[in-house]
């Protein structure tokens, strides 16, 4: 009776595995349509960083090339 709990291990480590190849699933399916991993907590404030972070990119990128 004290070894009852171990039937229980096998389906929980079935779905522990599966909520991990999921999440790894996400990941890997994002980075490879976006090209980085997800950001996460992005804000307003960090889209806006984004934003002007490209916008400079893009011009130093069009200087270096004239």
């Amino acid at each position: 009776m004290s070894l009852v709990w171990m039937e229980a291990l096998l389906p929980l480590g079935i779905i522990a595995g599966m909520l991990c190849v999921m999440g790894n699933a996400q990941y890997y399916i994002h980075k490879a349509a976006h090209g980085r991993p997800k950001h996460i907590g992005n804000d307003m404030w960090d889209v806006a960083m984004e934003r002007r972070d490209k916008k400079l990119v893009e011009q130093a990128f069009a200087h270096i090339q004239k």
